[in-house]
């Protein structure tokens, strides 16, 4: 698939699996859509300004940023 950073970034593409990243996540809700995209990337998005590994760890603390924020929205939702 060529790279088109607006339809096909290649940060979404570029999986082993050979799966678009949107396939997945947009089968869940928004904070876990975004748990499985910032897992996804990790890794795969370049940012001139990090080094790679940072890009990587940025990725996963937001990442864990939305999954925390799921489970805080499920917990409200349980009253607890």
């Amino acid at each position: 698939m060529q790279n088109d950073n607006v339809e096909h970034p290649a940060h979404y593409t570029s999986h082993p699996s050979g799966v678009e990243c949107i396939d997945i996540a947009s089968c869940y809700d928004f904070c876990l859509g975004n748990v499985i995209k910032y897992i996804w990337r990790a890794g795969l998005k370049k940012d001139p300004s990090m080094a790679d590994d940072e890009k990587e760890l940025e990725d996963l603390e937001k990442a864990l940023w939305y999954l925390k924020k799921e489970v805080e929205l499920r917990k409200k939702k349980l009253g607890r």
